[in-house]
């Protein structure tokens, strides 16, 4: 049972990502997937967050209008695409999974009872 972060990367200040998390090892519906990033010297903090029963979804304020958070049943997975990067979203980003797939609002992380393994973002300016 894990859950797979990858495609972190620099990029340019305006520019693109899409981070991937892949969940093995257990059925991926009705879980919530969450996205956690954490700036050096900084704790962590939600990002975006997305229930796979009923694919509702909460963002952060800092990236709402930027970034989209979808799930792909068929592939397990739920992707994160960052749009006009800033500076400020560098970050180690991680994905979360609860077994709890309905949710009325940004859960914190103890919502949460698996994590995957971080990918490093960089936004140059």
């Amino acid at each position: 049972v894990q859950l797979q972060a990858w495609g972190g990367g620099l990029v340019q200040a305006g520019g693109s990502l899409r981070l991937s998390c892949a969940a093995s090892g257990f059925t991926f519906n009705d879980y919530t997937i969450g996205w956690f990033r954490q700036a050096p010297g900084k704790e962590r903090e939600g990002v975006s967050v997305i229930s796979t029963r009923d694919l509702k979804t909460f963002y952060a304020d800092s990236v709402k209008g930027r970034f989209t958070i979808v799930s792909d049943s068929a592939a397990a997975s739920v992707y994160l695409q960052m749009n006009s990067l800033k500076p400020e979203d560098t970050a180690i980003y991680y994905c979360a999974a609860s077994s709890h797939g309905h949710i009325i609002s940004f859960p914190p992380e103890p919502f949460y009872e698996l994590w995957g393994q971080g990918t490093l973002v960089t936004v140059s300016s």
